[in-house]
């Protein structure tokens, strides 16, 4: 996973893209050890991403230290997960979105199985939690329409679940490099 976590870049200076940072919460299921992640379903009256899957983040706030401290705020904020619950691995690439000019910087972060959630009611429709080897075999291509566009793109479906845009970027490199992070896991026992 790159950069370190001590790396990141401070943008509030800067006019170009705007720093987000997202939180990418797994958890080891009880039984099996199969890993879990967590993602928030985006109330649909909201004005930006209605009813989209997404991890919990946000943009970076003038007080966060850092953009860790961004992905950490914004997670109990969204969902309820105290952050002296979650142990950072590190973080993955960053990746910009096309239409809102953000940086989203993904930080993985283990945390415990059997946590209760407390979604944001403004912003959050649903908690969920998504299982990786089904989410790795959910990986397809899809048609969406957005604004009256239709269009091809890379996405997860799992179940009634779609997972596509910069959320889908982050899964893919999750999943391409869920070997390198020390997790628990029944071969590693």
């Amino acid at each position: 996973m790159t950069p370190p976590i001590g790396s990141t870049t401070d943008n509030s200076a800067s006019t170009g893209p705007i720093a987000a940072a997202v939180l990418v919460p797994l958890f080891p299921a009880s039984d099996s050890g199969s890993l879990y992640a967590v993602f928030t379903r985006r109330r649909t009256d909201l004005r930006r991403h209605a009813g989209e899957i997404s991890f919990p983040g946000g943009r970076q706030d003038p007080e966060d230290a850092d953009l860790a401290e961004t992905a950490l705020r914004e997670a109990e904020e969204e969902i309820g997960l105290p952050r002296a619950r979650v142990s950072l691995l590190g973080e993955l690439s960053p990746v910009s979105t096309f239409v809102t000019n953000y940086v989203i910087h993904p930080f993985v972060g283990l945390i415990p199985n059997g946590l209760r959630w407390e979604a944001s009611p403004t912003e959050v429709d649903a908690v969920l939690e998504l299982p990786l080897d089904a989410l790795r075999a959910a990986r397809t291509r899809t048609r969406i329409e957005r604004r009256g566009i239709s269009f091809q793109t890379d996405a997860y479906v799992l179940d009634e679940h779609l997972i596509w845009g910069a959320t889908a970027r982050i899964l893919e490199n999750l999943l391409e490099r869920a070997e390198e992070l020390v997790l628990p896991h029944p071969s590693n026992r």
